[in-house]
């Protein structure tokens, strides 16, 4: 079934999903697939007048919702959709990110993550700055456990074997210990039961209007 086909669908959200979808495909395409100058020029052209095209609309203003709506505040339920659909690393209307599926077992944030050959460093190896960003996200996911918004204040990543680009990887994360407002998360990334890397991330809790406080704001504030 279309978008047009489905009455009670979120037309724009479905929309810019199926754009973001087909502009990370062609990012991996291009990355991992030879062309002719002819077709390299082609898909040049087509980019930049759809960059046009986009640019003729006004500037998108993005929701940041409560983060006390990504839970039910029940033990082990999954956390909810992420409100902010559209951000860096994981936002999957985001054309620049890792294709990830996040639920729950537990107490326990658990992602099936995918990185295309857009994210490969060294030969067959994801980029290291890549498997940290995706730590940094999924780590994350535990806050709707929480209930309560927070930033990242530390994130160590250990670096045990090489992690396999085009191949499904799964991230785990969990609340080890909370003093006021200091949570501690840790992670790990295994391939049939392989430990790739590992992670523990230090987050800050803060208040919702901190949370939706613009950087340049606060930055003038110092």
């Amino acid at each position: 079934m279309s978008i047009a086909d489905d009455p009670g669908a979120d037309r724009g959200q479905k929309a810019r999903s199926a754009a973001a979808s087909a502009v990370r495909d062609l990012c991996h395409a291009l990355v991992a697939h030879d062309a002719s100058d002819e077709v390299l020029v082609q898909v040049a052209g087509a980019a930049d007048e759809a960059t046009r095209e986009l640019r003729r609309g006004p500037r998108r203003r993005r929701a940041v919702l409560d983060f006390s709506e990504l839970t039910s505040g029940a033990s082990g339920t999954a956390p909810k959709a992420h409100p902010m659909a559209d951000r860096a690393v994981a936002g999957p209307v985001n054309p620049t990110s890792v294709e990830i599926t996040v639920g729950a077992e537990g107490e326990e944030a658990v992602a099936q993550v995918w990185f295309g050959p857009a994210f490969e460093g060294a030969p067959g190896r994801v980029h290291g700055g890549m498997v940290a960003a995706v730590f940094d996200d999924v780590t994350g996911f535990v806050l709707a456990f929480v209930g309560e918004p927070a930033f990242t204040g530390e994130l160590a990543i250990r670096y045990r074997a090489p992690v396999p680009v085009e191949t499904p990887i799964e991230f785990r994360a969990r609340l080890r210990q909370r003093e006021g407002r200091r949570l501690v998360v840790e992670a790990e990334a295994c391939l049939d039961g392989t430990v790739l890397a590992t992670a523990e991330a230090v987050f800050v809790v803060v208040d919702q209007d901190h949370f939706a406080t613009q950087a340049r704001e606060l930055l003038d504030r110092a």
